[in-house]
């Protein structure tokens, strides 16, 4: 199973790609930082992530894609944006027909060090250490992205099965979406 990970971000969202199944060793696909300029448009810079995002999803096909439960903080403002990024990584999802699974950091911070209130270094540490790495990913938050494809991949086991049901509906759902894009380019009629 290749599943990609996503912690959501205006100016920085991590992804990140493994490969494996429950039980045996992981092994890394991809990891990287979409980045977006804090000066530009907020429209703009979800354009910016969904690009990004969807040329990987393209390039590297995942199987499913893991994106970061996003919950109130303090900031409001930083709380919108992160949920406008994770929303811009399921709907590039859907579009494929790929299940979107949405983990607490809790969750993934648990699933690879133990420990759910584990730091950004031991979670970063971890995921070296789990994917057999020269170095630590970097920033954070491509750390923070393999954290959340690693707790897919290993918890996903009982929520895939579940999953198997939607993937079909999501599947179609995609391909209506695809064939009203069509009728519109054509100038057809859109409902």
């Amino acid at each position: 199973m290749r599943v990609m990970g996503v912690d959501p971000g205006l100016t920085r969202c991590g992804v990140g790609v493994v490969e494996g199944v429950p039980g045996k060793r992981l092994h890394l696909v991809h990891v990287s930082v979409v980045r977006t300029d804090p000066d530009d448009e907020v429209a703009l810079r979800l354009l910016g992530i969904e690009s990004g995002i969807e040329a990987l999803m393209d390039e590297l096909r995942p199987d499913a894609v893991a994106v970061e439960r996003v919950f109130s903080q303090h900031n409001v403002r930083t709380v919108m944006g992160t949920a406008q990024a994770a929303g811009v990584a399921m709907l590039s999802a859907a579009r494929r027909g790929l299940p979107v699974a949405l983990h607490t950091p809790s969750e993934a911070k648990a699933a690879v060090t133990g420990n759910g209130r584990a730091d950004k270094a031991q979670v970063t540490r971890m995921v070296t250490r789990l994917l057999s790495l020269d170095t630590a990913p970097k920033p954070a938050d491509a750390a923070d992205a393999l954290a959340l494809a690693i707790c897919h991949v290993w918890r996903g086991g009982a929520r895939q099965r579940l999953a198997a049901g939607q993937r079909s509906r999501i599947e179609d759902a995609a391909r209506a979406e695809r064939a009203r894009l069509a009728a519109r380019s054509r100038g057809g009629s859109v409902k």
